[in-house]
């Protein structure tokens, strides 16, 4: 194999970050990322990110300088090809941890590894599958400059049912769905590398 074709297969392989609105220890959507983790198409590599230590955002914090847990997030995300979010739906919506670190990680607007960055959204819950909590965190995302996959769909409904007690996926079907979804980021992500 040449170098110049060790260059082009480095160029197009994809590293995602993956991280979950849970913070429940058998959270269905931390176990969704470890699933997506596990379902990884070619050329495509993963890691996760845990919010728990991101803090309550305060710009007076902010101005003195980001605390080391959100300077460390916003490296990773820098440094990642693609985003992988997993929405669970608490009241409608997004949880407060998922939104509270959006906020931080957008902040200065102009300096916000969010620009340009493509993100995939799948969720687990009820008997909506997230579906409103995923709208709502598009609307989030939207003025972060963010690019947003938006096919295929990954709304897990009756979520009990396809998880085990340790939260790890038991169905085919939402596997299939949550591997299809990691291909179309990989290739979403390499649409837009080749545009930029």
């Amino acid at each position: 194999m040449t170098n110049a074709t060790n260059a082009t297969n480095a160029t197009n392989t994809v590293h995602v970050l993956g991280f979950s609105g849970s913070l429940r220890k058998a959270s269905f959507n931390t176990g969704l990322l470890n699933e997506a983790g596990r379902l990884l198409p070619d050329g495509v590599t993963f890691e996760m990110f845990d919010l728990l230590p991101i803090p309550f955002y305060n710009a007076d914090v902010e101005a003195e300088g980001a605390p080391e847990a959100v300077r460390h997030f916003k490296d990773l995300i820098a440094a990642a090809d693609a985003l992988l979010i997993a929405s669970p739906e608490y009241n409608y919506s997004v949880t407060g941890i998922l939104k509270n670190a959006i906020d931080w990680v957008s902040r200065p607007p102009k300096d916000s590894p969010f620009l340009g960055k493509p993100v995939a959204i799948m969720g687990a819950g009820g008997l909506y599958g997230t579906v409103r909590s995923q709208l709502h965190l598009r609307q989030i995302l939207l003025p972060t400059g963010a690019n947003l996959l938006t096919r295929p769909d990954v709304h897990v409904m009756r979520s009990w049912e396809k998880f085990d007690g340790e939260g790890n996926l038991t169905d085919e079907e939402t596997r299939e769905k949550v591997a299809q979804l990691m291909i179309a980021l990989r290739d979403w992500t390499r649409r837009l590398r080749n545009e930029a």
